[in-house]
């Protein structure tokens, strides 16, 4: 098997970098080169660069009835691309602030827009949403909660003092990939979530006793 590259940090040159935009997100403008897999240095390549920081996504999960929870929200990034649905199903998420331990977030953000105390965490891998053009590192985790008291019907969660809108959806770990399945679930970090879980689900619950 083709092993990945071992390309790394000492292999590329920042020649330039200006900020037009800091708001929410940062816009910024590299002047790079690189090395060449078959040797020698690229050109000086221009790319724009929307910065995020690092972002903390967590699916609740319970592992004795096997259900998750998703939320659902307006998210202007579809609206703005024309989808005609603009509400995605997503796990929880939120960001990382500076010296923030990425396993509080999981938890902040668990009781924020879900309600849900997390007991357990259990980590996915790591990974990069969109790396042609947006510096956002997502650290993903399965959280255990327990659902044994949640109603089946709509519940609705979120900070007013952010905006948020949030409807929250529990149902069956087999229910939401045939979501997914069907193309009902559009954000990359729900599908990640959900497809790494079901491939190790047996290994989560044994790791949480189940």
């Amino acid at each position: 098997m083709n092993e990945p590259t071992r390309l790394g940090r000492n292999d590329f040159e920042i020649l330039s970098k200006s900020e037009p935009y800091d708001g929410f997100f940062t816009l910024s403008i590299y002047r790079i080169r690189h090395a060449l897999y078959q040797g020698g240095v690229s050109a000086p390549l221009t790319r724009e660069v929307l910065d995020h920081g690092e972002a903390v996504c967590c699916l609740p999960y319970d592992p004795v009835l096997d259900r998750v929870v998703l939320i659902e929200q307006f998210r202007a990034g579809p609206a703005a691309a024309g989808d005609p649905h603009p509400w995605m199903l997503e796990p929880v998420a939120g960001w990382r602030e500076p010296g923030e331990a990425p396993e509080s977030v999981a938890r902040r953000e668990s009781i924020e827009e879900a309600g849900l105390t997390i007991a357990e965490l259990f980590e996915a891998p790591c990974f990069y949403p969109s790396p042609g053009g947006v510096a956002e590192y997502v650290r993903p985790y399965i959280g255990r909660v327990d659902l044994s008291d949640r109603p089946d019907g709509d519940a609705f969660h979120g900070l007013e003092s952010e905006g948020e809108d949030i409807r929250i959806i529990a149902l069956s770990l087999d229910e939401a990939l045939a979501l997914a399945d069907a193309g009902q679930v559009k954000t990359g970090h729900a599908l990640i979530v959900l497809y790494w879980l079901s491939r190790h689900r047996d290994r989560v619950r044994a790791d949480w006793g189940v």
